[in-house]
């Protein structure tokens, strides 16, 4: 019978179930952050984060600036 199931492949969870399972014990193997490291982290991102920001905004008013005075020179307004 080719369609029939094995006795071993009727005991096999489905695809979604064995992949749930699996991820919870990946998950539960995981060190995870404590409160601290956490929060440490989060205000080095941040940190990161707004400094890149204002780097940003210096170079891109620095060449919108050059940019509008070469026009402005070119053009002779």
């Amino acid at each position: 019978m080719s369609g029939s199931k094995t006795k071993a492949e009727s005991n096999q969870p489905n695809a979604l179930v064995r992949y749930l399972r699996e991820t919870r014990g990946e998950i539960r193997k995981v060190t995870w952050p404590t409160k601290q490291e956490a929060w440490r982290l989060t205000a080095i991102v941040l940190a990161v984060t707004l400094a890149s920001a204002v780097f940003l905004w210096f170079w891109d008013t620095v060449f919108s600036n050059g940019l509008h005075f070469l026009i402005e020179r070119m053009v002779g307004v």
